[in-house]
């Protein structure tokens, strides 16, 4: 998915990033604004995972809601 579009859709898209990574407070998905790099990072840090697994979660999420 374009990032611009992704940014531009996050506001719709934030219950589903609620859901998918649960650990994310509402704060730290709004403050990502939809930005990929942003997005990345808190889930590398919250979950404890390697930034390839948190791009290819994040990869995942925003392709899986192209059409969203």
């Amino acid at each position: 998915m374009n990032h611009d579009i992704a940014e531009g859709r996050w506001k719709q898209m934030l219950g589903k990033a609620k859901a998918a990574w649960g650990e994310l407070t509402d704060d730290d998905l709004t403050k990502a604004e939809g930005r990929v790099e942003k997005l990345t990072g808190l889930i590398q840090e919250r979950y404890g995972k390697t930034r390839q697994q948190a791009e290819l979660e994040v990869r995942r999420f925003f392709d899986s809601n192209r059409d969203f």
